[in-house]
């Protein structure tokens, strides 16, 4: 049975709750590898929205084993808040396994990230604010702490007063706020710990011995591609790797176990916070892609920005990840358009002051930043295709809009979205065989 990797092929928000909510259904278990509660994925079922930040899609599921993997970074607090919820509207989530190696996100991450991205001004990344990159940081600087020091009180103590030891000066000296007490903090951490305990597994043994007893296994990206702190537009980026890789070192799974990997890229592109995005439009055309689609964060409510689909983005996924299959999402929400602009290449400036057209991503990221979109345009349809259930009943248009966003991918789309209810779509393909 197969190991499955689902990532974002572009910047985020490209729909992957749906995409992984549909694969789950055909998988025993959904595994997070990365980010931590600045992903928003959501699950529309009938007439139920689900917005998920930490919980694995899979969570909807009844015969899913929803998985944290010990790649992601984990906000206690959010987490419960989110199973009370789930809970609440009639969402057993008792199935649900949490790494014993994850990092936890603590009280005083989310303070550093706030007062950081303050004081940066004009040159902030645009996080949300949430303590995701400073408990990465941490992780890195091996002053982090994982879920499985929540139950060790003398150890814990010993961790957060490591921990806090510079951030402490850094407050009191450079922003000119309160110290941090380690003692609130660890009581603080313990009884977290209390109430999360249960869930707390060996998660790498978990899903390879699910793998080796023929069960199936879905690995689930939050953020996307181009958000990756490697492969991303650095240092507008998260900070960890939402690429096919992080599937590998972010749930202790082996490269081999992995048969499929499956991109989701939205037939528009949109973007979050700050950094470069060459097909952004500014003018009347992106604020009706904003309204049509909906585009506002499903985890901090932010208007997303807009543009048009990103050939060169896609093929960089492609390459980064190797994609197998492409997951088309929103294809909806371009309808009513009379033409539609699809980015086929970057007009980019020269060291020496000429122009050349670039098909592949530029590495620099200050002539990536200066890029300017090659359109060619195609035709668009008016015809409502929410209730297509094969490619041969879309509109002409649609079909030839879809084929050659294929071509210019270089990767089969075997998914179309077609609307925003659960069996809005159209499968080519199996992604699961």
């Amino acid at each position: 049975m197969p190991g499955i990797v689902l990532i974002g092929a572009q910047w985020g928000d490209e729909g992957k709750g749906k995409a992984t909510d549909l694969i789950g259904s055909h998988v025993d278990y959904v595994a997070r590898f990365n980010g931590g509660n600045n992903a928003g994925h959501t699950v529309v079922v009938g007439d139920e929205a689900y917005a998920l930040h930490l919980l694995p899609s899979g969570i909807i599921s009844p015969h899913v084993v929803p998985v944290i993997g010990n790649g992601v970074v984990v906000d206690p607090e959010v987490l419960f808040q989110e199973i009370d919820g789930l809970q609440s509207r009639g969402v057993d989530c008792s199935r649900l396994l949490v790494s014993e190696e994850a990092h936890v996100i603590a009280s005083y991450h989310r303070v550093i990230d706030k007062v950081t991205e303050r004081f940066l001004g004009k040159h902030r990344i645009g996080t949300t604010g949430r303590g995701i990159g400073p408990a990465y940081a941490d992780k890195v600087n091996r002053v982090g702490i994982r879920v499985h020091d929540l139950f060790n009180e003398r150890h814990l103590h010993d961790k957060v007063e490591a921990s806090l030891h510079q951030k402490n000066q850094m407050l009191v000296k450079l922003y000119n706020r309160r110290p941090i007490d380690v003692d609130a903090t660890t009581d603080e951490l313990l009884r977290l710990g209390v109430r999360l305990k249960p869930y707390v597994a060996n998660t790498s043994l978990a899903l390879n011995r699910a793998l080796d007893e023929g069960r199936s296994v879905l690995f689930e990206g939050g953020q996307a591609t181009m958000l990756d702190v490697d492969h991303g537009t650095y240092p507008f980026v998260t900070s960890s790797n939402p690429t096919a890789g992080g599937a590998c070192t972010g749930t202790g799974v082996g490269p081999t176990r992995i048969t499929r990997v499956i991109g989701v890229a939205k037939a528009y592109v949109t973007r979050v916070g700050e950094g470069p995005f060459p097909t952004e439009l500014h003018d009347e055309q992106g604020e009706w892609l904003r309204r049509q689609g909906h585009e506002f964060g499903v985890t901090t409510g932010r208007p997303r920005r807009c543009g048009w689909f990103d050939a060169v983005v896609t093929r960089y996924a492609v390459q980064v990840n190797g994609l197998t299959d492409i997951a088309l999402t929103k294809l909806d929400v371009l309808t009513g358009l009379k033409e539609i602009p699809i980015c086929v290449a970057y007009d980019v400036e020269l060291e020496d002051g000429t122009r050349e057209r670039c098909e592949d991503m530029p590495v620099d990221q200050s002539r990536f930043a200066a890029a300017k979109p090659v359109y060619e345009t195609m035709p668009g349809w008016s015809e409502d295709i929410s209730q297509a259930r094969s490619f041969e009943e879309l509109p002409a248009t649609c079909q030839a809009y879809v084929k050659r966003l294929e071509e210019l991918s270089r990767c089969r789309i075997s998914l179309i979205g077609t609307g925003p209810q659960r069996d809005h779509v159209i499968q080519l393909r199996s992604l699961v065989d």
